[in-house]
Parts: C-alpha cells; structure tokens; sequence
C-alpha cells in the first residue's frame, strides 16, 4: 500500500478511474475551450472550401456536357435538312485529319468554332 495516495480521508489507488479533482486551471481550460473552436472552425472551414471546388468542377463538367449536347443536336438538324456536317463526313469516310481538332472534342463547343461546320 505504499502507492497508495490519501485524498479526502479515502485510500487511493494510482491508475484507477473516476472524476478529477476540481483543481482544474479554469484559464486553462478556456484556453483550450478557445483553441479547440479554433480547430473546429478552420476544419468547417476547409470542408466548405472543398465542397465550392467540387461543385465548381461539376457545374464546369455540365456545361461542357450541354455544349457538346447543343452540337449534336445541331448535328441531327443540319442531318434531318439534308445536309451532312464536315465532321461527320470526314469520320464517314476516315480522314481523320481534315477534322479540325477543335470540332472533334467537346472544347469546340466552347471556342464556338463547330457553328461554321453546320452551314
């Protein structure tokens, strides 16, 4: 029992659990009371950063996927008139490099460069 401590008349016994004393630095744990709402708002803070980039990249992603839906239709209008755009043509009969590059990606829809195709 030489371990033992005496705290308000009872025998202690080290490593054992149940409250702390009410000792406690109350600066101290203000302190901690504050950086811990430090941490916790920094952390909200990267979480909302995060989630603008995702929905910035998404909203980016669809507008490239409505441009290239914009050209298709455009594609099968000029189609349904009885004309057949360039790019379609050359695809058809495999010359690959009369395509302009821009025409064959979605990035032509952006640039505007696939209107003069469909006249």
């Amino acid at each position: 029992m030489e371990d033992n401590k005496m705290v308000a008349g009872k025998v202690k016994k080290p490593g054992k659990r149940g409250r702390k004393p009410a000792k406690i630095d109350l600066k101290a744990k203000l302190e901690r009371s504050r950086q811990s709402a430090r941490e916790c708002r920094a952390r909200k803070k990267l979480r909302y950063q995060y989630l603008e980039e995702l929905v910035s990249s998404k909203e980016r992603a669809i507008c490239a996927l409505r441009e290239e839906l914009e050209m298709y239709k455009q594609w099968c209008s000029a189609m349904d008139q009885g004309k057949i755009p360039s790019e379609i043509k050359a695809l058809l009969t495999g010359d690959e490099q009369k395509i302009p590059q821009s025409a064959s990606s979605t990035k032509a829809s952006k640039n505007g460069k696939n209107s003069s195709a469909q006249s």
